[in-house]
């Protein structure tokens, strides 16, 4: 009888009282590109690293609570030392750990929506205040001055780059602006970066610069999705802070190993990469070929896309031709937005036949 009168909610956090559980839309589906995951085959000398990391790693201990040996591995790959470096379960645990840390009640994070939504989402279980700078209605770029004045105060500025959902990049002189003119700690979040190139990356200035912090991920370029690895650049001292808050044991054992041989193997990734370069531009000239559709540039493994009545545009995909993507048009600024992730040759040809199907179209596409 007790547990049938148990009011939960007023018992939660008042912060927490309006939070659902995540909901990412996913429906079974011929082809998914609803999630910017990376659905290129592993070359095969990565998958047999990865076979043999996997039946090497005993289960009856628990992990490196650091995962020292990924940091020494992951850390040479950008040139610095382990005390620059920290692993997490995804790059969400770091986000929610950066807010855990130096948000709070009282504290200001600034970001440029429209951006990753779980940035505000972790502010708000943090009780920290977000103060929003709008991109661009039209081409979503960042008023450099706006966004300067609104860090005036902050303790933490979030800028990704390229950005979820938009695609585009941030401009690093914007970024350098921002620690030269204010005295809040700069995110950088480039998730998707390697599809940009490394030339586009900042993480080279973080070893100079105490108050920047970069953040990456296994889940995209490396398509490790599924393993939930993560990692930040940052100053030790920042390092040592997340190490302090961080839940013990966030990163298990086969994590550790899998994301380690990945990471001494990412040369042999630099193959699959050009490949979702390369259908990144055939895809978008595939949509911007289709009446009425709108593709805006893009420098990650996704495009952003408006076409006339989305949302029914996504149900049809879904539901006539198994072909599913990800809706945007009820976010701010997103008006009939959708966002497609970069897939294979074939699926990406599968999603513009249905597209072009619904439409009454004929698939305009180079072979």
């Amino acid at each position: 009888m007790g547990e049938k009168n148990l009011d939960v909610a007023a018992r939660l956090r008042p912060a927490l009282r309006s939070f659902e559980p995540y909901d990412p839309a996913f429906s079974p589906c011929r082809v998914n590109l609803s999630a910017n995951e990376n659905t290129h085959e592993l070359p095969g000398e990565v998958r047999e690293a990865i076979s043999a990391a996997l039946l090497a790693t005993p289960l009856n201990r628990y992990p490196d609570p650091m995962a020292n040996d990924l940091r020494d591995a992951l850390a040479r790959r950008h040139g610095t030392d382990r005390a620059h470096v920290v692993v997490g379960n995804g790059g969400d645990e770091l986000l929610f750990n950066l807010l855990f840390a130096f948000g709070g009640p009282g504290r200001v994070l600034v970001t440029c929506p429209p951006d990753f939504a779980e940035y505000a989402n972790f502010a708000r279980m943090t009780e920290t205040e977000v103060r929003g700078v709008p991109r661009d209605a039209d081409d979503f770029s960042i008023d450099a001055d706006a966004l300067v004045a609104a860090a005036e105060g902050a303790a933490l500025v979030i800028l990704t780059s390229p950005n979820n959902p938009t695609g585009d990049l941030v401009d690093r002189a914007l970024v350098r602006r921002l620690l030269d003119e204010t005295d809040a700690l700069v995110l950088v979040d480039e998730a998707y970066v390697e599809f940009a190139g490394e030339e586009a990356s900042v993480a080279p200035w973080v070893e100079h610069e105490g108050r920047l912090m970069v953040l990456r991920t296994l889940s995209k370029a490396f398509a490790l999705a599924g393993l939930r690895v993560g990692y930040l650049l940052a100053n030790p001292s920042v390092v040592d802070a997340l190490a302090a808050v961080r839940q013990i044991y966030s990163v298990d054992v086969l994590a550790q190993a899998v994301a380690l041989a990945a990471v001494e193997r990412r040369r042999a990734l630099a193959p699959v990469v050009a490949d979702v370069v390369a259908e990144r531009a055939r895809l978008a000239a595939g949509l911007a070929g289709l009446d009425g559709v709108r593709v805006w540039p893009s420098a990650a493994n996704f495009v952003l896309v408006r076409v006339p009545h989305a949302a029914e545009v996504r149900r049809r995909l879904r539901d006539e031709h198994s072909v599913l993507v990800r809706d945007f048009s009820s976010a701010p600024g997103l008006d009939d937005c959708l966002r497609v992730t970069v897939g294979t040759r074939e699926e990406n040809d599968a999603l513009l036949d249905a597209l072009a199907a619904i439409r009454g179209e004929r698939p305009s596409v180079s072979s």
